[in-house]
């Protein structure tokens, strides 16, 4: 289903997801310790799974691709001599992680030097996949694949909103932001971490807001949502590929009506 061009770098990427999956598993669901890194969000911990499986995804880049750089969450960025970098974040959702819950993935995204082209999302307990290259968005399973795309609901009254952390929404600008993304809408849920943008993608939630994130956080994502059909931008509409206020919505209508909501002070 996926076209060529970045095809290649996105069955790389899926590959190389799984390798760290299988570094990942034999720590979950078992004591393990975890630091906590802190940060401005608070509580930000960290195991030995996600550094050694960002330490197996950094070795597959260096030998297969070794003039790329790469930025990633527990080791940092090491600059490349090519324009291409991979942006990869071991395991997001560290938090549902550590409680033996199963909203949390390996992200990895090519970045051109523009912009994120390929988005790989991948949970390896429940063998799950998420692939965007080329214009087209996959869930896949073992030998299951499905093109995604996003539903239509221009409605605030009809959206479902999901959220990381509401707690997250401290400031006045912040939560100004969080009222104008969910005041009146259907449904509200939290916890999901990439899991919020993934179910966007399958057409089953219409709007993702968050703030405070990281661009390993979302350049994954930004693929996986625009190919399916949406929308995922700053607060003003801009590019969020270096993280920060985030807003992903399934509509491009009700992304508009959302940005609209949250310019009005």
């Amino acid at each position: 289903m996926m076209s060529a061009g970045n095809a290649a770098y996105a069955e790389f990427a899926l590959a190389t997801a799984r390798e760290a999956g299988a570094a990942i598993l034999p720590h979950f669901r078992v004591p393990i310790a975890v630091d906590d890194k802190g940060g401005a969000r608070g509580y930000d911990p960290v195991t030995a799974a996600d550094r050694g499986a960002e330490d197996v995804i950094r070795k597959a880049i260096m030998r297969e691709w070794p003039g790329h750089g790469i930025e990633g969450e527990e080791r940092g960025v090491e600059t490349g001599t090519a324009p291409l970098t991979w942006v990869i974040d071991p395991i997001d959702g560290t938090r549902s992680f550590i409680l033996g819950q199963l909203h949390w993935a390996t992200l990895i995204a090519l970045n051109d030097g523009t912009r994120p082209v390929v988005g790989v999302v991948h949970q390896p307990y429940v063998e799950e996949s998420f692939v965007a290259c080329d214009g087209a968005s996959e869930w896949r399973r073992h030998d299951q694949r499905r093109r995604l795309a996003t539903r239509r609901c221009a409605r605030v009254e009809d959206a479902i909103v999901a959220t990381t952390d509401p707690r997250h929404f401290v400031s006045a600008r912040q939560m100004h932001a969080w009222r104008a993304a969910t005041d009146g809408t259907r449904l509200v849920r939290y916890g999901g971490d990439c899991y919020c943008y993934t179910q966007v993608a399958m057409g089953l939630t219409d709007i993702v807001i968050e703030t405070g994130l990281q661009p390993y956080d979302v350049q994954a994502l930004i693929p996986l949502i625009e190919y399916a059909g949406g929308v995922m931008t700053n607060w003003e509409g801009g590019s969020c590929q270096r993280g920060g206020d985030v807003l992903a919505c399934g509509d491009p209508a009700l992304h508009a009506e959302i940005l609209r909501r949250i310019a009005l002070r």
